[in-house]
């Protein structure tokens, strides 16, 4: 067997990053020595996420919305080709060294960056591991009571905080703890999904026809159903926080595939596993119905997917979310980020799922407008790539002085801030959610276009706006760009006039000025 095919290849891991020790580096940069790894390890990592009860739900929604089989189905393999997307944001870890918290201050600019991507992390990261932890306790309580366990009054609380340590310690112990053991978590959960497949496909109906919908409406639910499976891989805009450590001589396609293919399978393979068990039982609440088509013993099992798979979810959620609130600006240690974050949100949990369980569904809803804000952002994130040629300076990212070379203007990058904005409010505009819908989804009958449109135009005009200004038509003059690039030197020259950390800041931002200036 080749290195290759070992998922966890970590090949002389240095000291920062081993499994079973905490991960000493955050948004920092990884340097080249300390690089190990394949990219098909990729592959495991986002399985071991994405083998996951929430595409069960979600093809199980397709089928509620009216749509026939074979539709929800195509539905749910369009919608997961996002996932592409993922994979190509990867390809900046290794070129950077860096998570995507601090590539994306290319984008946004040093203070515009703490905005767009710290804080609108941290609180879309907070809002998935409050679901996860959630649901986690509701199926780990129902799992108890399935066993004949009582539970006293008040116990509830421990079961919540059980779960929530569960889904947060491999998050501080870091990348390669989660690295070496995403297989296990991948294949215990695919073994499960497997038998349950067996049963499904026992009683699946697949004769089944929805009541026919006028076409406008059919259409519209039609889109609805892509937003929803959408939203999946529209969620990790984190790709390159996993790739970080692999060499920089890393196969771009392999880290573009494996880490595709890592979370495209399970969301397609399990999405259309539920599209077929909606046409035999109410999906509104698989976790109640489900018993209708497994037999007694397999109900446990079944209440142990949503578990685990939470928790797996949960994983590599708070590991992001860490890293996303290292990018505040606070000069706090990633593992100190991910308790922070961690407490935060099992707190809220605990508030939504025992003192105020009404809310538990606005948070919810709050998850479905999340996409309207990561749709234009990995757009963006994914144009930048392609214009940028994927020419990312790490050690010139992390400087976060005034007059560095991605402070642009005041710390902003108006292009990039810009077009986030106009991208968010427009795919506002056109949602159609449960909680909220936007004015062009009513002018267009329901139809969320959310999903399909507000990445491209995000994208498009963040690429106009980049474009239109003078170092992007000069690569020389791009924030971070190589000195031989520069200076026309040979590559890899050095120059007795590299950057000198004191260098007055009156030199470096006169020098951003003009990279800025149209």
């Amino acid at each position: 067997m080749s290195n290759d095919a070992i998922p966890t290849a970590l090949t002389h891991p240095a000291a920062s990053d081993r499994a079973g020790r905490i991960e000493t580096r955050g948004i920092d940069v990884v340097p080249e020595a300390e690089r190990h790894g394949r990219p098909s390890s990729l592959f495991w990592v986002w399985a071991s996420a994405n083998v996951n009860y929430l595409y069960f739900a979600f093809g199980g929604i397709l089928i509620l919305l009216g749509l026939p089989l074979w539709e929800a189905l195509a539905i749910t393999v369009i919608g997961n080709l996002w996932w592409i997307a993922v994979g190509w944001l990867a390809v900046s870890g290794p070129a950077s060294g860096t998570p995507s918290v601090t590539i994306m201050r290319a984008m946004f600019g040093i203070r515009g960056n703490r905005i767009f991507g710290g804080a609108l992390g941290v609180v879309i990261g907070l809002f998935y591991e409050i679901i996860n932890i959630a649901v986690a306790t509701f199926a780990s309580l129902a799992l108890l009571d399935l066993l004949g366990v009582a539970v006293p009054a008040g116990s509830e609380w421990v079961v919540l905080g059980v779960v929530a340590v569960a889904s947060f310690i491999f998050g501080v112990y870091g990348h390669a703890t989660i690295m070496k053991l995403a297989p296990y978590f991948s294949a215990a959960l695919a073994v499960a999904f497997v038998v349950l497949a067996i049963f499904v496909l026992q009683a699946a109906d697949f004769s089944y026809t929805p009541a026919e919908l006028p076409v406008g409406e059919h259409w519209a639910m039609a889109l609805l159903g892509y937003a929803i499976v959408s939203s999946g891989p529209l969620s990790w805009g984190t790709g390159a926080d996993y790739a970080r450590y692999l060499p920089k001589t890393a196969s771009k396609a392999g880290i573009i595939w494996w880490t595709a293919l890592g979370g495209f399978i399970p969301a397609v393979l399990i999405g259309s596993l539920g599209v077929i068990a909606g046409t035999a039982i109410d999906m509104t609440d698989p976790q109640l119905t489900i018993g209708e088509i497994v037999p007694a013993w397999f109900t446990p099992v079944f209440l142990g997917i949503v578990i685990l798979g939470s928790i797996s979810n949960n994983v590599l959620v708070a590991y992001s979310t860490g890293l996303y609130a290292q990018g505040l600006g606070f000069a706090i240690h990633r593992a100190t980020t991910v308790v922070l974050t961690g407490l935060l949100a099992t707190a809220a949990a605990a508030w939504l799922v025992f003192l105020s369980p009404g809310f538990l569904e606005t948070m919810e809803y709050a998850l479905e407008l999340s996409v309207t804000v990561l749709g234009p952002l990995v757009a963006i994130y994914a144009v930048d790539i392609m214009l940028r040629r994927n020419g990312y300076d790490g050690v010139a990212l992390n400087d976060e002085r005034p007059g560095s070379p991605f402070w642009y203007s005041g710390g902003f990058f108006w292009p990039g801030v810009i077009a986030q904005i106009v991208g968010t409010v427009l795919a506002i505009m056109m949602a159609n959610t449960t909680l909220y819908v936007g004015p062009i989804a009513t002018a267009l009958g329901g139809a969320d276009l959310s999903a399909l449109l507000a990445p491209v135009i995000g994208g498009g005009v963040y690429a106009l706006l980049w474009l239109t200004t003078r170092p992007f038509r000069d690569p020389a003059l791009r924030p971070g760009a190589p000195r031989d690039i520069q200076f026309g030197d040979a590559p890899g020259a050095r120059r007795t006039d590299d950057f000198d950390p004191e260098a007055s800041a009156s030199t470096t931002a006169d020098r951003n000025t003009m990279e800025v200036s149209a």
